[in-house]
């Protein structure tokens, strides 16, 4: 048989063997999937995906050895072709922002269904971003603030903006305030193609890879308001 696609190869980390195996059954009996190994702690998935190159890893972040953001971060680096699925049963903001940060291309919560777990794991397998909704909004939510982005864009240092342009930088800023790509043409009266141009220069230029990484990048840079995630809530 000709043209059957390449099953997407997947490393399981978890450092419960109860989840792993769970997370395992999910995904090893469906065809578009290959569960090419599993690891009980952080160090052991950076290794294990060096030897077999897995197209995503399942990653939780609580593990022993080395956690799970600093695996994330090892493995972004060492092998860039590699995509990470963040997984926490703690889905409080700062486990959100360093996954993120560290590079993870997804991030869920441990309740979600195996159909959302597949779906998000085929997404981030294309280079999309899957951040399950409830968390990206109370991201925005937590961290972006009222707006106070001035008729022309304070000028922030070119290593934070990568020499973005004043229209760029506004287009970022009203990406990071939870707009999506029609409320920004809406907003800016221009069309939804040349506000998909701008976003993707955008990510270039500030080496960031989705929608989450980029609401991080916002408030990183001050370019909105920032302020600390509501420990009671």
């Amino acid at each position: 048989m000709t043209g059957t696609p390449e099953r997407i190869r997947v490393l399981i980390a978890d450092d419960q063997p109860l989840v792993r195996r769970g997370l395992a059954l999910i995904l090893a009996p469906h065809p578009a999937f290959e569960v090419v190994a599993e690891a009980d702690n952080g160090q052991q998935a950076v290794d294990l995906a060096h030897r077999h190159r897995p197209h995503v890893v399942v990653m939780d972040i609580r593990m022993p050895v080395l956690d799970g953001v600093q695996a994330t971060e090892r493995l972004t680096r060492e092998l860039p072709a590699c995509r990470v699925l963040a997984l926490s049963t703690f889905d409080m903001d700062e486990y959100v922002v360093a996954a993120l940060r560290a590079g993870a291309s997804g991030f869920l919560p441990k309740d979600v269904s195996p159909e959302e777990l597949s779906a998000a794991v085929r997404t981030v397998h294309t280079g999309e971003a899957a951040v399950a909704p409830r968390l990206l909004t109370r991201l925005i939510s937590t961290y972006v603030t009222a707006p106070r982005l001035p008729p022309a864009p304070v000028p922030l240092p070119a290593s934070s903006l990568g020499e973005l342009t004043p229209r760029e930088i506004e287009v970022w800023y009203l990406l990071a305030t939870g707009l999506d790509n029609a409320e920004i043409a809406s907003a800016m009266g221009i069309s939804v193609s040349t506000v998909k141009n701008y976003i993707t220069s955008i990510f270039a230029k500030l080496s960031v890879r989705d929608r989450a990484q980029a609401v991080i990048a916002a408030y990183e840079s001050g370019l909105v308001e920032a302020r600390p995630a509501n420990p009671a809530g």
